[in-house]
């Protein structure tokens, strides 16, 4: 004897069927957000390299060694191609940017110190995703890492270091990350390793 099926019971199985997603498909929705997912603006934040002494106090230009830190500047950061490249409007601030922007054909951009948080919306917005370098003052670099939203890793740049590189990553919907480097002959591996090989220094003998 044939058990009759309704047609009622037929219609809500296939409605069921159409309206429940595949394996397949759940399975290669995460796959297509992945491809999409959009990686973290770098921001590289240096001070200016050291001024001269002797030139004009309310623009000074860079010293021998600030010249000398500028160029390494230039081979510290080239390699990681940056886009675009902010400077403030000194003579300072401009040199130590001048031989990065020479290497990578680019024209900086002048900026405002005192509206950080003007320049931090902006490279967010037009610079998601890429990498750009900013070169500021000992007073001014600290509170930019505050208006990307990150912390700063010390309380302030001593009239003295020249050779901080900090690194602020944001990516969308996480706190901002900060790292804290340097830059220069003195932050040179092959430096450092021939100080540590460097014999001790034998003590005088007290007078007696």
């Amino acid at each position: 004897m044939l058990t009759r099926v309704s047609p009622w019971l037929i219609l809500l199985a296939g409605l069921a069927a159409f309206f429940t997603p595949s394996a397949a498909w759940a399975q290669a929705k995460p796959a297509a957000a992945a491809k999409t997912k959009i990686p973290p603006t770098t921001v590289y934040l240096v001070r200016h390299a050291e001024k001269d002494s002797t030139s004009d106090p309310l623009d000074p230009t860079l010293s021998v060694a600030g010249q000398l830190r500028a160029q390494a500047l230039r081979q510290t950061l080239a390699k990681h191609h940056p886009v675009a490249l902010f400077t403030t409007d000194t003579k300072r601030t401009r040199a130590t940017l001048a031989p990065l922007a020479d290497a990578l054909k680019l024209e900086p951009q002048v900026y405002d110190a005192k509206y950080g948080h003007d320049l931090a919306d902006r490279i967010l917005k037009e610079y998601a995703g890429k990498t750009v370098v900013v070169v500021g003052h000992s007073n001014t670099i600290l509170p930019f890492i505050d208006d990307l939203g990150g912390t700063a890793p010390v309380d302030e740049i001593g009239e003295n270091e020249y050779d901080y590189l900090f690194t602020v990553r944001v990516a969308p919907g996480l706190q901002p990350t900060v790292g804290m480097g340097g830059y220069g002959a003195e932050r040179k591996p092959a430096a450092k390793a021939s100080a540590k090989a460097a014999p001790k220094a034998t003590p005088p003998a007290p007078v007696k």
